[in-house]
């Protein structure tokens, strides 16, 4: 079965859930480390797994022939089957309620929380919401929700509006987005999405100039770099969102700086300064 945007029914898919376990194992970890040229030093069996790392855990397991065309598992199973061409992790919430530690067994639970459809300027699209929590032997660990929106392809890419870095900024990063590191990424996520590493695929079929900088790994990113600059500090709250694709032949810049009520805003941008995901980190009380 194959649903378009007015196909949807809400009451079909709201309130859907399902459950996995996974454990938490050292390699995953260590391998994202490296990937991103960060210390493994810390990465030991019951060791803490740094925040939004958990995003190499409960990884769809789905065999290459169920694969379709664009490399995502096909429509279906737990999310809604929507026809839409393109279908994107627009952003999220997370708020990190105790430390996951590496060699632990963790359940997740996950529940569709909001569908919605409606007729954009650019088309037809649907907007989605699954909210995941986490529980490990301490108890609640991770509560999640992450906006999925699905959309129509367009016949060209059209860049959005310009997004200035903001002139308060109190640092800025260079950090190097190259399809080596897009492919080690979709790899250790079991992402196959073709947009991150096919690039006459990217370019011919989905009309993008480039390959696709993913989302999760600029959340990734921001985060490190709010980290990098606020050692020591305990993160309670993080909030991501894209504002524009970042690609592969882009310089990546990641920028950040504190609001008046404490919390750190940080930024990932393009050659241009042009802002492709923000996100703001909350701190939580020191344990």
């Amino acid at each position: 079965m194959s649903s378009t945007a007015r196909d949807i029914d809400v009451n079909d898919w709201v309130g859907r859930t399902e459950q996995t376990s996974d454990v938490l194992h050292r390699t995953p970890a260590r391998a994202l480390a490296l990937t991103l040229d960060q210390p493994e030093a810390d990465l030991v069996e019951g060791g803490r797994l740094p925040e939004l790392w958990h995003w190499l855990y409960f990884l769809p397991l789905v065999p290459t022939s169920q694969l379709g065309v664009d490399g995502h598992p096909r429509r279906g199973g737990f999310l809604p089957p929507v026809s839409l061409e393109r279908r994107m992790w627009a952003g999220g919430r997370v708020a990190f309620h105790h430390d996951l530690h590496l060699g632990e067994p963790v359940t997740r639970t996950s529940e569709i929380v909001f569908v919605d459809s409606k007729q954009a300027k650019s088309g037809p699209m649907v907007l989605l919401t699954v909210r995941h929590t986490l529980m490990s032997p301490q108890g609640l660990a991770v509560e999640e929700e992450q906006d999925i929106v699905y959309l129509s392809r367009p016949s060209s890419y059209r860049a959005p509006p310009p997004d200035p870095v903001s002139a308060d900024a109190e640092w800025t990063d260079e950090q190097q987005v190259d399809p080596v590191l897009l492919f080690r990424f979709s790899a250790l996520t079991f992402n196959a999405h073709r947009i991150h590493y096919d690039l006459p695929y990217a370019v011919q079929e989905e009309n993008y100039p480039g390959l696709v900088v993913h989302g999760p790994l600029q959340a990734v990113l921001l985060m490190q770099s709010a980290r990098r600059h606020h050692p020591g500090r305990r993160v309670g709250r993080y909030a991501y969102r894209g504002v524009r694709p970042l690609f592969a032949h882009d310089r990546c810049f990641v920028s950040g700086w504190t609001t008046t009520d404490g919390h750190v805003e940080v930024v990932t941008a393009n050659n241009d300064r042009d802002v492709a995901m923000r996100a703001q980190v909350t701190w939580g009380a020191e344990r």
